[in-house]
């Protein structure tokens, strides 16, 4: 019986082998003359007796670091839960124009005009930096649903001083 060819199996043999192979490539790490740290699996001859190599494992937290983890997730749940909501402006004590009725709350619930006390505005400020602050990422950026919720405001304008808490 005569053996054909399948492209099929062709490349899945292909892509194994290309995984086999990726596996057990080993990473190491040097510095150069000039510090610069290196990554590579291939090592310049003259920095073969002082590269080292990396363990490409990740580290997983032991049971004590996920306990410790579980318990600070619990307490800052908590807390967020007892922490005060922050009332809407009262329409009588500022002059800035009252916001339309909408089914969403945003916080705060309009940003300022430009003719706003500067009280008016530092607090509006404010209002919406604490919005904001849960939706902020480790590295500081703003999550995109953040503004389904929060209103921006911009920093009170120079007329007002500067912004202190």
């Amino acid at each position: 019986m005569p053996s054909t060819f399948h492209p099929g199996r062709f490349f899945i043999s292909l892509l194994m082998l290309a995984f086999a192979l990726s596996a057990h490539a080993e990473v190491f790490r040097w510095v150069d003359a000039q510090g610069k740290t290196h990554f590579s699996d291939v090592v310049p001859d003259e920095y073969k007796d002082v590269a080292q190599p990396v363990d490409a494992t990740a580290p997983s937290p032991s049971a004590e670091e996920q306990r410790r983890a579980m318990d600070r997730a619990a307490r800052e749940k908590a807390q967020a839960a007892e922490a005060p909501t922050i009332a809407a402006p009262a329409a009588a004590s500022s002059p800035a124009p009252a916001a339309p009725s909408t089914t969403t709350s945003k916080r705060p619930p309009f940003a300022p005009s430009d003719n706003a006390s500067c009280e008016s505005w530092r607090r509006l400020y404010r209002e919406s930096l604490d919005c904001f602050g849960p939706y902020r990422t480790a590295r500081g950026a703003t999550k995109a649903e953040a503004f389904e919720h929060c209103t921006p405001v911009a920093e009170p304008p120079e007329r007002c001083g500067p912004n202190t808490p």
